[in-house]
């Protein structure tokens, strides 16, 4: 039951983390936002490592695997949280719904993954036609949610890349040590860059948006990373981005829902091929075939 729970877990995460992400940049900015995310998970990991007193591994695979970790934490996270200032939460989720499709590609290639069967590339047809309209519908909004798109698709695919990499190396390190290592290298990067290009104290906050900077420190980054590690631990790397098949419609019904974000046909179309494309993609394969002989 432990891995089912997990990936439950995961789940419902990856649903409220778009709409927090989006929140918590509301008044302090998005750079503070997502800086104080990671310092906030990076002190509570710290703590645990303190506690249970299980120093880090430090050899060059476990290295490896920080890097890979850490590329993910910064670069994924960096653009999504540009991104939330320009897009509803929910297209964030959709987005990240594409997820699995690349990493299957990926896998098919650096891990022998069989993923590129007929049925599946029909899959990545509908996945692609579904960005479209949801490029579509961001040129309605103007110039900078197009950007914002893109930007959120350039980390789904950074993070199929960092999946895939984290397998490849296949260090077998406990999933709290790999952030707790990724996090220790991506912090710095984060105090860095909101230095150099804000560095200023907010001043406006809101409760909604103190509480989203906590949620997301203390249980999406926290909890949220670690047991998203220990499914990629312990399943396929294709097999843990399927959880980008549930999120995609949560995500908009919530945002719509609590943060009443506009949900017009042109979106409903595009998110329902990314779905579809995702569900062909899983299960297309297992059902029942028929073999017709000729006499």
């Amino acid at each position: 039951m432990r891995i089912p729970l997990t990936y439950l877990t995961v789940v419902l995460l990856w649903t409220t983390t778009p709409l927090a992400i989006k929140w918590s940049g509301e008044g302090p900015g998005f750079l503070f936002g997502v800086t104080a995310r990671m310092s906030i998970g990076t002190a509570c990991l710290l703590l645990a490592l303190l506690f249970t007193r299980q120093p880090l591994a430090w050899h060059p695979k476990a290295l490896l695997t920080y890097l890979a970790v850490a590329l993910q934490i910064y670069g994924c996270m960096l653009p999504v949280y540009w991104a939330a200032q320009f897009i509803p939460s929910g297209w964030i989720s959709v987005m990240f719904g594409l997820t699995p499709l690349i990493t299957a590609l990926l896998a098919a290639i650096f891990l022998g993954e069989r993923s590129l069967t007929p049925s599946k590339l029909l899959s990545y047809s509908l996945g692609i036609g579904g960005l479209v309209v949801m490029f579509g519908s961001a040129l309605q909004l103007g110039h900078s949610a197009v950007l914002g798109i893109g930007a959120v698709l350039f980390s789904a695919g950074l993070q199929a890349v960092c999946s895939v990499l984290i397998k490849c190396v296949g260090a077998k390190i406990p999933a709290r040590d790999q952030v707790t290592g990724g996090l220790l290298i991506a912090l710095p990067a984060y105090l860095v860059t909101w230095g150099l290009i804000d560095g200023q104290w907010p001043t406006l906050w809101t409760p909604t948006s103190l509480a989203a900077i906590i949620y997301l420190g203390v249980i999406a980054t926290t909890i949220g990373f670690i047991f998203y590690f220990y499914l990629l631990t312990h399943l396929s790397a294709t097999r843990v981005a399927l959880i980008s098949l549930i999120t995609p419609l949560l995500g908009l019904l919530l945002g719509h829902v609590i943060n009443h974000e506009m949900l017009s046909l042109k979106v409903v179309t595009g998110s329902g091929l990314i779905v579809l494309a995702l569900i062909m993609h899983e299960f297309f394969e297992r059902l029942p075939t028929f073999k017709f002989k000729l006499k």
